[in-house]
């Protein structure tokens, strides 16, 4: 049996939607690069789903956190939204619903690991809510999102985890250290239209943590995640 003749059936006992049409599942499942190595697939590849997906996702849980939390501000609900939907979080979900077993990709990119497959992991919970909406609506991709995306809602709100890493860092570093970080540029390379940066965060002059980025803010961010794994401040 090939990837493409999977039996889909237990993917959908898992998020509790039987599709109609099945064929718009596994496009949802199938990636550009899959295309582009089976030129005789049928089925075209998730970009649209993606799209789509992409904008239901974001009205689904802005109407549930402007309802769930009248008094918090715009700038709070923009950040819990961030937290919930951003390529970490849905990447999460992916695993939580084993879709990676059912995701159409070429021979290289089945080998990506790390961020890279965490983008792919994301896309195709998008593309699955896309097609989700498609084939049977809105309330039950609503449904989809409420039990597997918004599921972490009160955690992420009630241990601050909304709060992006060097602002969670300083937050922490300040409370059980005494000490306000301070981030330096360790290395730069690459030409102007193309550079990465890598950056340091340091606590009383000592290294607590290093990240690279293509902006001194990405490599900054990247950097106060590294330390917060290191020191294991959740």
């Amino acid at each position: 049996m090939t990837q493409e003749d999977r039996d889909l059936s237990v993917l959908e006992e898992k998020i509790g939607v039987i599709f109609s049409d099945k064929d718009l599942l596994r496009q949802a499942l199938t990636h550009r690069s899959y295309i582009n190595e089976n030129r005789g697939f049928s089925n075209g590849h998730n970009e649209r789903l993606e799209f789509l997906g992409d904008a239901v996702l974001e009205l689904a849980v802005t109407d549930y956190l402007f309802n769930k939390y009248p008094e918090r501000p715009e700038g709070d609900l923009t950040s819990f939204r961030a937290a919930l939907v951003n390529t970490s979080a849905l990447s999460e979900v992916a695993i939580a619903i084993e879709v990676n077993d059912y995701i159409l990709l070429s021979k290289g990119e089945s080998k990506d690991t790390g961020r890279a497959r965490s983008y792919i992991l994301a896309d195709v919970v998008e593309a699955l809510i896309g097609a989700i909406y498609i084939d049977k609506g809105f309330e039950k991709s609503r449904g989809f999102i409420n039990s597997f995306v918004l599921s972490r809602t009160e955690e992420i709100v009630e241990k601050n985890l909304w709060m992006d890493a060097k602002s969670r860092f300083q937050e922490l570093a300040q409370a059980k250290e005494g000490q306000t970080p301070a981030y330096k540029v360790l290395e730069e390379s690459g030409p102007d239209h193309a550079k990465k940066f890598i950056s340091g965060v340091f606590l009383a002059e000592k290294l607590a943590g290093q990240g690279e980025g293509e902006s001194k803010q990405d490599a900054e961010q990247n950097a106060a995640t590294d330390a917060l794994k290191k020191r294991d401040w959740k």
